[in-house]
């Protein structure tokens, strides 16, 4: 028995701060897990880029209520769910997430949540628990599950090195170099067949 545990942001849905920082103008936002390891401190930066530009939880779901999920990212989802298991495993947070799970008929999804104050200022986050995505990927294992895991960014390996299967999709070339021992799918089509083989050994 399989289950299949991806990533969020970058694989069904567009980069959150990526584009509050197209949006606002704030450059320094456009940085991710993509291009820093750390997620403390790349959540501690952020936090403090809020705070330096008077930016409140409104004005971020404002820009997440402007996004789509990625082209073909619905048929995506409604393929998984209907060969097997399937958790979203992402370092977003609940009052980001939602108007796009929503749109993606609301797979199962866990992630952390905010701390907001009175005036709406993001005043800190709250991890679900430590390095949740490799948590995830042990309790599906210990429920005897073998787990395939997928995502594209720093935050993803330890999922990936977790699970029975992990596989890199659309990373950029920093974490290619950084772990080449997984396998790589630039699209969907190619995810779709890495999957196939894996769990039904198409």
């Amino acid at each position: 028995m399989w289950a299949v545990c991806a990533d969020l942001e970058g694989v069904f849905v567009p980069e959150i701060w990526v584009n509050v920082a197209k949006v606002t103008g704030i450059e320094k936002l456009k940085l991710t897990t993509r291009d820093i390891k750390d997620y403390d401190e790349l959540m501690a930066y952020r936090l403090r880029i809020l705070d330096e530009n008077n930016l409140k939880i409104n004005d971020i779901q404002n820009v997440i209520a402007t996004l789509k999920p990625l082209d073909g990212a619905l048929d995506f989802v409604r393929w998984l769910r209907k060969i097997t298991r399937f958790a979203i495993v992402s370092d977003t947070f609940i009052e980001f997430a939602q108007p796009l799970m929503d749109q993606l008929e609301n797979p199962l999804l866990l992630c952390h949540s905010l701390e907001i104050d009175a005036t709406g200022r993001v005043v800190n986050y709250i991890l679900r628990q430590p390095d949740p995505k490799r948590k995830t990927v042990e309790a599906f294992q210990s429920l005897k599950y073998k787990v395939l895991a997928f995502g594209d960014s720093y935050n993803d390996i330890s999922m990936l090195k977790a699970a029975d299967i992990g596989i890199l999709y659309c990373p950029p070339d920093n974490v290619v170099a950084d772990y080449p021992e997984f396998a790589v799918a630039g699209n969907v089509p190619e995810l779709k067949t890495l999957i196939r083989q894996h769990l039904f050994g198409d």
